[in-house]
């Protein structure tokens, strides 16, 4: 009615329901349904749909295996959530998974140890609201192996980011922001939301935090594609001053092709972890570096 012209739901398929009405809407009532599809899609069927490189397709499934933690950022509709359920089906499925999210969209088609929570919105008296922070502090509190919070839009940022910092390795989460190197602003900019911290030591947490950027944008005609996928730098002394990430592999725009400007460091340790042998990473890494690694 008009004292709460908008309202939020989800069908009975998971596709997510918007409806705005007058006061609100100028025009005239509005419904909006954003339908997924009923399985996510694999790492391997974004590579078929040149969305990202078999290169990184590899890299970004060793990254979730040994354990990194990975930030998926861009824009409205870029396909983050899609990225995202591609990471997850790579989790191994002995790992419990906690999911925190706004309105659920996260796939888990296969794996048997999944715990789905979502939050709640306030009812017409004001009351019964659950939000996404308290729903990562409860999470704490389930023995997760991961934690994967759908989207971090406020002062829940701060909760995840000491989650990964205290033993949740491996965690996943998405944000809007433009390129990598926005991302440390926006999450300065959301932590402060919860708690007036001094902005380096903000910064700090986020680049002990976060071990891979990757950004998923919209390009022009609507196609979905990987257009970076960044690292943070473990200089002594940033750029500057200031923590920061820096590119592992660009999109070029104009050359339409990938170009690698640098490996991380911790391929080089993933045949002691056991999740690639020394002979797969050596292959990978000369096919990297014949083909697509930036003169």
């Amino acid at each position: 009615d008009e004292s709460c012209p908008i309202v939020n739901a989800r069908l009975p398929e998971g596709h997510r329901v918007n409806v705005v009405i007058p006061p609100v809407a100028i025009g005239g009532t509005a419904l909006t349904i954003r339908k997924f599809r009923a399985r996510s899609f694999t790492l391997g069927e974004l590579v078929d749909m040149d969305a990202l490189s078999p290169e990184m397709a590899q890299l970004l499934a060793w990254a979730v295996r040994s354990r990194r933690n990975i930030a998926v950022s861009g824009g409205t509709g870029g396909g983050k959530t899609t990225l995202l359920n591609a990471l997850s089906r790579l989790i191994p499925h002995e790992e419990r998974i906690v999911t925190i999210e706004d309105s659920a969209e996260l796939r888990f088609d296969q794996h048997p140890h999944v715990v789905r929570l979502e939050a709640r919105l306030a009812n017409a008296e004001g009351r019964g609201e659950v939000s996404i922070r308290e729903l990562v502090i409860n999470a704490l509190r389930m023995r997760p192996d991961r934690i994967i919070v759908g989207e971090c839009r406020g002062a829940e940022a701060l909760d995840m980011l000491q989650a990964m910092n205290t033993g949740h390795d491996g965690s996943l989460t998405t944000l809007h922001a433009n390129s990598p190197s926005e991302v440390i602003p926006r999450l300065v900019m959301m932590v402060r939301y919860g708690m007036d911290l001094p902005t380096e030591i903000i910064e700090e947490q986020i680049a002990s935090a976060l071990d891979l950027v990757v950004q998923q944008d919209r390009l022009a005609g609507g196609k979905r594609r990987i257009t970076q996928i960044a690292m943070r730098r473990d200089d002594d002394r940033p750029a500057q001053g200031r923590q920061s990430f820096m590119p592992v592999v660009s999109w070029n725009r104009r050359m339409r092709r990938y170009e690698w400007n640098e490996l991380p460091p911790w391929i080089d340790d993933l045949p002691f972890m056991g999740v690639a042998n020394k002979e797969e990473v050596e292959q990978w890494v000369q096919s990297v570096r014949c083909c697509c690694l930036a003169a």
